[in-house]
């Protein structure tokens, strides 16, 4: 009977510990971005090659503390693909990484399949935000729009 108790102990204890290894790990390191508006959300101009705010309307999003990498955003636009087009700096090679499931607004699967398909267009929003890492936002022509960082080319030749 001792047996039995004591490994009953220890399958409790082992789920206790997974339960809560698998919540710190999704929901523990991330937090609400602090979100200034009309400040936080940049692109970078083809012209004078610095970022400057846009209108971010409805902007949600989190950050890791942990990671730099761990920014996601969404917000709405009014301001058109073709404008923004002509106005900011295009990001090549978008790659936007995958955010907790509980922040549902950000899909990057969805995101990134919108991108090869050239649905949505990305630009730069910031360069080296933090070493080696660019911030870098998503359009779609209804106006939704996604921002995240993620490793910039120098990073990674």
């Amino acid at each position: 009977m001792n047996g039995k108790i004591a490994a009953w102990a220890i399958v409790i204890s082992a789920t206790v510990a997974g339960i809560a290894i698998y919540s710190l790990q999704v929901h523990a390191f991330y937090a609400p971005a602090s979100v200034t508006p009309g400040q936080d959300i940049t692109l970078t101009t083809i012209e004078s090659g610095q970022p400057e705010p846009i209108l971010a309307n409805a902007v949600t999003g989190i950050d890791a503390g942990n990671s730099p990498l761990g920014y996601r955003a969404c917000f709405t636009t009014p301001l058109t693909q073709a404008m923004l087009s002509e106005t900011y700096v295009a990001y090549d090679g978008a790659e936007p990484g995958a955010a907790p499931g509980w922040f549902a607004c950000f899909d990057a699967m969805a995101i990134g399949a919108a991108l090869a398909r050239g649905e949505a267009l990305a630009f730069l929003s910031q360069s080296n935000i933090a070493a080696e890492i660019d911030r870098v936002v998503a359009v779609f022509p209804d106006g939704r729009a996604f921002a995240w960082h993620q490793l910039n080319p120098a990073a990674k030749d």
